[in-house]
């Protein structure tokens, strides 16, 4: 076949692994499950190998100037291998996903109906910076039944690539075709269009990165997309909170990695706790490194503790930073926090910390997102910490799926409709 063109590169590509996905319908759960535990394996013994790749993409990202948080991003230790492969058998742990009957009735004239979950197909993956996501994606869709085209960003070529061999190397030790893993080139930026113009070649496209990454898949897609979201979250400190544990549930929301989708960008402030609140939150958040960008209620408590804070632009309040820089303003209720988390909100993750229950529901009601905590870190919203094991990623949409999307997210379901004999009159 003539591959001089992005479009034919992808649309054999795709056809390639929806051949090689009759392995994945004709595989049993047994044998996805020990896919999983294999590809877990090959990851950990091919440590060397990984790293290897991943410091020729880290030495070109600090060449090329690419930014702190994006490079932490990109980023892969040992630690994270193994976190990787740990992901990969927290999957294969969890209850089979396919072939399960959603409902089930006999119609009045003897037909048998049962809807059933079935896999998408070809799922294609569009994806910055994160290599994890090459593994996370595909152990996830391999046990849905789905094959994946993935497609990274050039930033992380030599991780992804060394990934996806690391993990056909695995499949071939078992009775699943290692076809079903296809690696969209990332050298030409055309190879992006031409997946989501795959549209009857490709069932689904599932962006995860930057908000302009994923606006532009969902705005130029012809195939099916899940838009997963930028994450601009917010803290909401209550008047009925509990100050003692709002500070480390800010700092951890905030702080244990800046640089993903959950952590938040914003906190809102009760005016009735703010004098007492405020200096020391705000004096902890430098301490860990975080630049403020404040209202003026804010800046006018920090100018009376001698701390010097930033004032906050109106471009600041919807900004994701995905690195150690936070907003905050002081609300003068629960509903204004609401108010302000709706206007400058992506429907990600919000959090209140308050000993009120009436004010956590009245919180959960008025927060249209994929995830609220109640004293808890924006973090958590997340698939391996919800039991998903890994994530393909968090959807803010509302059709299909929210949330952390694993395993039963990426499936769609079949009706199968038994007679015997019945025609329609």
């Amino acid at each position: 076949m003539d591959f001089t063109t992005p479009e034919l590169l992808v649309a054999d590509l795709a056809e390639t692994a929806r051949r090689a996905a009759r392995t994945l319908i004709a595989a049993s759960g047994a044998d996805r499950v020990e896919a999983l535990k294999r590809i877990a394996d090959e990851i950990v013994a091919s440590e060397v190998e990984i790293l290897a790749a991943n410091a020729q993409d880290m030495e070109r990202a600090a060449s090329e100037g690419m930014a702190e948080s994006m490079r932490d991003r990109l980023l892969l230790t040992s630690s994270r291998i193994h976190g990787m492969a740990d992901g990969a058998r927290q999957v294969s742990q969890i209850a089979d996903p396919l072939g399960k009957t959603l409902r089930e009735s006999t119609l009045p004239n003897g037909l048998h109906l049962r809807q059933v979950t079935v896999p998408f197909g070809v799922v294609g993956m569009v994806y910055e910076a994160r290599p994890n996501v090459t593994v996370d994606a595909a152990v996830i869709l391999i046990m849905s039944g789905n094959a994946a085209l993935l497609r990274g960003s050039s930033s992380a070529a030599a991780s992804n690539e060394v990934l996806v061999t690391v993990m056909r190397r695995a499949l071939a030790k078992t009775n699943i075709s290692p076809d079903i893993l296809q690696l969209v080139p990332s050298n030409d930026r055309s190879t992006v269009h031409a997946l989501l113009h795959a549209r009857g070649k490709v069932d689904l496209v599932i962006p995860r990165g930057s908000a302009a990454l994923i606006r532009t898949v969902v705005d130029d897609s012809t195939v099916p997309t899940i838009e997963t979201g930028a994450g601009v979250c917010h803290v909401y400190v209550d008047d009925e909170a509990d100050l003692e544990i709002a500070l480390p549930i800010l700092i951890n929301s905030k702080t244990h990695r800046p640089s993903v989708c959950n952590a938040a960008e914003t906190l809102l402030v009760h005016e009735k706790v703010a004098s007492q609140f405020l200096p020391m939150a705000i004096k902890a958040l430098m301490e860990a490194g975080v630049a403020i960008h404040a209202d003026a209620a804010t800046q006018e408590i920090a100018t009376a503790h001698s701390l010097v804070v930033a004032a906050a632009t109106q471009e600041d309040w919807s900004t994701e930073y995905n690195a150690l820089e936070m907003n905050v303003a002081v609300v003068p209720s629960l509903l204004a926090a609401a108010d302000h988390i709706q206007k400058y909100g992506t429907q990600h993750t919000e959090a209140i910390v308050t000993q009120s229950d009436a004010h956590a529901a009245q919180f959960i009601a008025l927060s249209d997102c994929a995830a609220v905590m109640v004293n808890a870190s924006t973090r958590f919203t997340d698939g391996e910490q919800m039991g998903f094991g890994a994530e393909i990623g968090i959807s803010n949409q509302k059709l299909h799926a929210r949330g952390p999307m694993g395993l039963e997210q990426m499936t769609t379901t079949t009706w199968i409709v038994t007679g015997n004999g019945q025609i329609r009159e």
